[in-house]
């Protein structure tokens, strides 16, 4: 018996996502296509594969071990067929990468414009989202985290800086009227903007010097969605509304030209630069594979310390 190629990817593209939208969207097809795809599949098992109700999608019994080869199964075919089209003299088709939007503003933009001029018939999606995801359910091939986010089953490659540090800035008026800080723990007697991610945890301002490490969560009338909206944090701690804390590199254009000034600086904790990281397939998309060895190649790549 014969099966359509693309039907068996429908059907493991809604399993994964455990939706006919989901799966649309990771699959780049309409989900009545999938639909289609998955009924066609059925009919010609002569067994139901997913269950359906008006909430969700799960396989059934006979689809989740259908799911449970076919995945590595597909991975394998699309990764043989990368393979071969990674023998032609220019690596082709679409890489798409989930990162953090500090990732986006901070690191990407060192990289992307020479790497798609070294690859011109590779095509580069980026999906900005600071809530921790799986990559390869939202679609992506691989994405960029700090080490203490990654997956433990993941190869992770250095990518941008290999140090950088959290700053804390404010304005030389709101200084001038409120005072500056000399230890963290003057914090708690200022107007402090804070950042939330969209999971909902608030992370702690970090301090250290000296070994001596210091923690606090300062109060302030101002709390933003980290990421969508951080530069809307910025923007007010240089209009005087209190200070910031953020990474240094986000925060050195407004204390270049002088609408912020470095607080606390000392006391600026360092951290390692992030990772791109991605599933240890043994055979990588030619455009991922073409990705990871232009990042490791510094004169191209751009791994600054």
């Amino acid at each position: 018996m014969k099966f359509d190629l693309g039907d068996l990817e429908a059907f493991v593209a809604v399993a994964e996502a455990k939706g006919f939208r989901e799966g649309a969207r990771a699959h780049g097809a309409s989900a009545s296509g999938l639909s289609e795809a998955v009924r066609r599949l059925e009919t010609q098992l002569g067994m139901r594969l997913l269950n359906r109700t008006t909430r969700s999608v799960a396989p059934t019994e006979a689809g989740q071990r259908l799911l449970d080869r076919l995945g590595p199964a597909l991975n394998e075919v699309e990764a043989a067929l990368d393979m071969v089209n990674g023998l032609r003299d220019r690596p082709a088709g679409t890489l798409r990468l989930n990162v953090p939007v500090s990732a986006a503003r901070l690191v990407l933009p060192s990289i992307v414009p020479a790497f798609l001029a070294a690859y011109p018939e590779i095509a580069l999606e980026i999906n900005a989202d600071d809530s921790f995801v799986d990559v390869l359910a939202a679609g992506c091939d691989a994405g960029i985290r700090y080490d203490e986010r990654l997956e433990q089953d993941m190869i992770a490659v250095p990518i941008g800086p290999r140090t950088q540090r959290f700053a804390v800035g404010a304005a030389p008026d709101y200084l001038a009227r409120r005072g500056r800080p000399d230890h963290p723990r003057d914090l708690l007697g200022h107007s402090c903007l804070r950042g939330r991610f969209s999971s909902g945890a608030m992370p702690a301002w970090e301090f250290e010097r000296d070994g001596e490490q210091f923690k606090i969560e300062p109060a302030g009338r101002l709390l933003v969605q980290i990421g969508a909206a951080t530069d809307l944090a910025v923007e007010a701690a240089a209009a005087g509304t209190g200070l910031v804390y953020l990474f240094e590199d986000w925060l050195q254009p407004y204390f270049d030209r002088g609408a912020l000034v470095p607080v606390l600086e000392p006391w600026w904790p360092r951290f390692s630069g992030p990772f791109l990281y991605y599933p240890g397939r043994r055979l990588l998309p030619a455009p991922l594979r073409a990705f990871v060895e232009f990042i490791r190649t510094p004169a191209e790549g751009s791994t600054k310390s």
